[in-house]
């Protein structure tokens, strides 16, 4: 009994305490870090084990998930303040690579928790947690150029569906993946929306469109398909508020002098007078005029429509932050297009007149910006322009007998078409794990040319390191991970274990491929948060344990 309350108390003292020293930080920090990617690990591969995650809002059927990404999202606690602090770095690591590249979560996963527990061994054995890192983080930038060297470039529609397929592991999602980014390229705009029926579809729109329609229906000029659709229309760009028919004057007089027959007149607001007035001079056999809201939500996310939209047509924006109205307005103010179409929805145009070397410039520099932020919405936001301008745009519809098929379906076709992105921009390599083995004898070469302990020490966990995200997929499509690692490298370069038919193959020859960005991404993330995971000497804790939350998926995330 007395031994009894004695572990009683120094278990409440442990959970209260809000400072921790080693070797606590490590044993807390370890078991945290293992539990959350134990709980990604099963997810890797062709052949992967299913996360089931219990909902709390509804009463419907626990998530069935095997994306490491959306894992992790629905984690928000642990129990254990200590491990909660492991397993919420975790967290961040792989939902930040989720949110940059799509995938690769799973891999980061192996690789963080193998680099991490070898690297604690090391560290209680008298190891220096400084120089270990140090040395970590050089041995990532041989991986990452090794990983450059054997990358390979990826071109059409075959090409493409092998990497996909590689990717979302559904040969109809892959075949239709390689045909849509082999027409719209790595920075084409693709939507994603749930299917129609059982199958996946794919439909084309040519030009670009935003998401803003007609302002009434009355301006629809054929009912039938809901839109209007004009020849040579001329294109009015402003976010002006058009509260009175007068504001409207100057722009349809210039419009009518210069024998404009067809106007889209593009404001931010139009109250009912103004609708109205339009709908009043409308002349189907001599002058069309039609208006829609302009894109975007907020002040920037308008500027930067108005912006493309005038790059594209060549006209000018009107701007209401700089004063600007339409009583000042010029006949080459206007833009223009070979063809300009309008629905409830949304509104387009194919052929814009704009200067073919500016639109070029227009796109380099919206490229290199897009190239550079690491901010994730900015960067969704300059690809969704760069996909706009390049003049192309694809809908994939997401089939299923369910709905709640569809929408996991839905979710994997998202984590494909950002993987293939990078795919197209950076290459591929030889999938499986195969590509992280042939980082293996640069690695050892180091390691023999190396006399410093940490050194020694931080190339031996990286070779380790390699081997982890094989064994991981041989065992989750329930193989001996053991056997499988020693028939691959008795076959030699270039092969792997293909663990849908259980044969050792020639990765390239059997076109199983990884997308060179995606990995690479992951390789950096994985050793440069174990290297700074194994840097962390002492934990405070507050007074109070905060309740872990997020804007993305609120309400979805669960106790583990």
């Amino acid at each position: 009994m007395a031994n009894s309350r004695t572990r009683d108390i120094v278990t409440r003292r442990v959970a209260t305490r809000r400072v921790v020293f080693q070797p606590d930080t490590y044993q807390g920090l370890q078991r945290g870090i293992n539990q959350m990617a134990n709980a990604v690990r099963p997810t890797l591969g062709p052949r992967p084990r299913i996360v089931a995650i219990d909902r709390i809002l509804d009463d419907k059927m626990p998530e069935m998930l095997d994306n490491g990404g959306i894992i992790v999202r629905r984690i928000i606690q642990l129990a254990d303040r200590d491990e909660d602090v492991g397993a919420m770095f975790v967290r961040d690591v792989l939902w930040t690579l989720h949110d940059q590249v799509g995938d690769g979560t799973a891999t980061a996963a192996v690789l963080l928790q193998s680099i991490f527990n070898h690297g604690v061994r090391y560290l209680a054995s008298g190891g220096n947690a400084t120089r270990l890192k140090h040395h970590l983080e050089q041995g990532t930038h041989l991986i990452l150029d090794e990983l450059s060297r054997i990358s390979t470039p990826v071109s059409g529609p075959d090409q493409l569906a092998q990497v996909a397929r590689s990717i979302c592991y559904d040969a109809s999602m892959a075949k239709l993946m390689g045909e849509i980014f082999d027409i719209i390229g790595e920075y084409g705009r693709l939507e994603i929306r749930p299917g129609r029926s059982r199958h996946d579809e794919r439909e084309y729109v040519e030009g670009l469109y935003w998401d803003r329609g007609l302002v009434s229906r009355a301006m629809m000029a054929d009912h039938t398909h809901t839109r209007t659709e004009f020849e040579n229309g001329a294109i009015l760009i402003s976010n002006l508020e058009i509260e009175q028919p007068q504001q409207l004057f100057p722009a349809l007089e210039v419009a009518l002098r210069h024998n404009v027959r067809s106007l889209l007149i593009v404001a931010n607001k139009f109250s009912d007078a103004a609708i109205s007035f339009l709908l009043a001079n409308r002349r189907p056999d001599k002058f069309q005029v039609v208006a829609v809201k302009t894109p975007g939500w907020g002040e920037q996310e308008q500027a930067w429509a108005m912006e493309d939209l005038a790059v594209l047509s060549a006209g000018r924006p009107f701007v209401k932050a700089a004063g600007d109205t339409f009583a000042s307005i010029q006949p080459d103010h206007l833009g223009h297009a070979r063809r300009v179409w309008a629905d409830r929805r949304n509104f387009g145009i194919i052929g814009g007149k704009g200067d073919p070397r500016v639109l070029r410039q227009h796109i380099a520099t919206l490229r290199a910006a897009h190239n550079q932020t690491d901010d994730i919405v900015l960067r969704d936001k300059l690809l969704q322009r760069i996909g706009k301008l390049l003049g192309g745009s694809a809908t994939l519809w997401i089939g299923g007998v369910t709905e709640l098929e569809i929408e996991e379906r839905q979710e994997v076709a998202k984590r494909t078409a950002a993987a293939m992105r990078g795919a197209i921009m950076e290459g591929v390599l030889p999938g499986g794990g195969v590509a992280l083995l042939t980082c293996q004898p640069a690695l050892q070469a180091r390691l023999d040319q190396s006399q410093d302990p940490d050194a020694r020490a931080a190339y031996r966990i990286l070779l380790e390191a390699m081997e982890a995200p094989m064994r991981a997929i041989a065992a989750n499509a329930g193989f001996d991970a053991s056997h499988a690692m020693a028939h691959v490298k008795l076959a030699g370069p270039g092969h792997g274990f293909d663990v849908t038919s259980g044969q050792v193959v020639d990765m390239d020859q059997a076109g199983i491929f990884d997308a060179s960005g995606v990995l690479k991404a992951a390789v950096y993330a994985a050793i440069a948060s174990a290297g700074l995971a194994l840097s962390i000497d002492v934990i405070v804790h507050r007074k109070e344990q905060p309740t872990h939350a997020s804007a993305k998926s609120p309400g979805k995330r669960k106790r583990l």
